[in-house]
């Protein structure tokens, strides 16, 4: 079992930066993969950035450049630095966490980022 609990959302103006944090507890083996995925009123949820135990990346295409994702093993923590936002990226980012190979997966419940001026 993993509890994860999301954290640094917010409103923010076009350009402006952002910073979440989601801070798992519980199993670690469950927590291989750490990532971001958000979702638009309106639209699926996608992928945005995972990271693994051993900091291998991994991004969507169109984010790349703007949006940095880090952890820190020791506290259990994944990180997503988003800068230059754009009124685009406003959605309901979710925290995700699952094992190397396979098991369940775990989702946070979630932080709002809105940007607009």
């Amino acid at each position: 079992q993993v509890q994860l609990v999301e954290s640094g959302g917010g409103l923010v103006q076009p350009g402006g930066s952002l910073r979440l944090s989601c801070a798992a507890s519980g199993s670690i083996a469950s927590t291989y993969f750490m990532g971001w995925y958000r979702q638009a009123p309106g639209k699926q949820r996608e992928l945005v950035a995972t990271i693994t135990r051993g900091g291998s990346t991994n991004y969507a295409d169109s984010l790349k450049g703007r949006f940095t994702i880090s952890r820190d093993n020791a506290k259990n923590t994944v990180y997503l630095q988003m800068n230059s936002l754009e009124p685009e990226d406003t959605a309901v980012y979710y925290c995700k966490t699952y094992p190397r190979y396979g098991g369940e997966a775990y989702w946070g419940q979630g932080t709002q980022v809105t940007v607009s001026s």
